[in-house]
């Protein structure tokens, strides 16, 4: 069985010092395995915002480890971690975080303009699925790119980077309903379309995985319904590794799995998989809680 590609084990966060510390997380485990849609959901304040930042390596744990596609996270300097970000994660937040003055094509293909390149469609966040070794991996991330197989898909060996990228664009496009838009700046999008903006641009690079924020926590129901199935679509149809945090009941029950987090920690009794991820689950789990 290969190893996950995102695995955390007993992290810990704490703020503050001696007798005015407090605990964040605690202990916190956790493994995604590639190709699963994952949510870990809990109430404000539980500390769902301060995971996602840690296991994104933005934010270092007071203790625990975090391992993603064979890394070590918090081991890497932090440029080689900064280049791994860049290669393996794409981000969703809740406010879109668009540049007002690029359109939507070019807020959609920012990911490239920035370095960051289209990795080969069979090779998404799985080095072993291509026969890339642990080694070869360090060496691409001292290089400048970590997650850019050595090997090709043999259908995309004739055609030029530049290609592939459109072409993996066209597809984001036409998934996201997007073709009329491209010309189109963020004001005159509204928040849904917007939102569907920054998941494509999340996307673009084929990334291991994709972490999201409460995406749809600035958006009407109907557009949060539509944010979700497109997620939930990303993940059947493209293969995309998940991981969301979330207060919302509706949206975990797009996933394959959800986790609860409570005053810090998991509560490993209360997850939820496969066909017990419906909103009848999700509330039972919930109020068995407390929440």
């Amino acid at each position: 069985m290969s190893a996950p590609l995102l695995r955390t084990d007993d992290l810990y966060k704490f703020y503050g010092a001696d007798t005015a510390r407090t605990a964040v997380l605690r202990q916190v485990s956790l493994s995604v395995e590639a190709g699963r849609f994952v949510t870990v959901m809990g109430p404000s304040g539980s500390g769902k915002s301060t995971f996602l930042h840690m296991v994104s390596g933005l934010e270092p744990p007071s203790g625990g480890t975090v391992t993603l596609a064979g890394h070590d996270l918090w081991s890497l300097s932090e440029r080689r971690r900064t280049l791994l970000r860049r290669d393996l994660i794409g981000f969703v937040f809740q406010f879109y975080n668009l540049i007002p003055n690029l359109d939507i094509g070019q807020n959609i293909r920012l990911p490239l303009l920035i370095g960051a390149r289209v990795q080969p469609a069979a090779a998404r966040g799985r080095r072993e699925a291509v026969g890339v070794s642990a080694a070869a991996a360090d060496a691409r991330l001292g290089a400048g790119n970590v997650a850019t197989s050595t090997a090709t898909v043999t259908e995309e060996v004739h055609r030029t980077e530049a290609e592939l990228a459109e072409e993996h664009i066209a597809q984001l496009v036409e998934l996201f309903k997007l073709e009329g838009k491209l010309k189109a700046y963020p004001h005159q999008l509204s928040g849904g379309e917007m939102q569907r903006v920054s998941i494509a641009r999340a996307l673009v690079t084929r990334p291991a995985i994709v972490m999201a924020d409460e995406p749809t926590g600035n958006i009407s129901s109907s557009a949060g319904d539509e944010v979700m199935k497109l997620f939930r679509r990303s993940c059947d149809e493209l293969g995309q590794t998940i991981l969301l945090v979330t207060h919302n009941a509706r949206d975990a029950a797009y996933s394959d799995e959800v986790h609860f987090l409570k005053d810090g920690e998991l509560h490993a009794e209360q997850r939820l998989a496969g066909e017990a991820v419906t909103p009848s689950g999700i509330a039972a789990s919930l109020a068995a809680l407390g929440i």
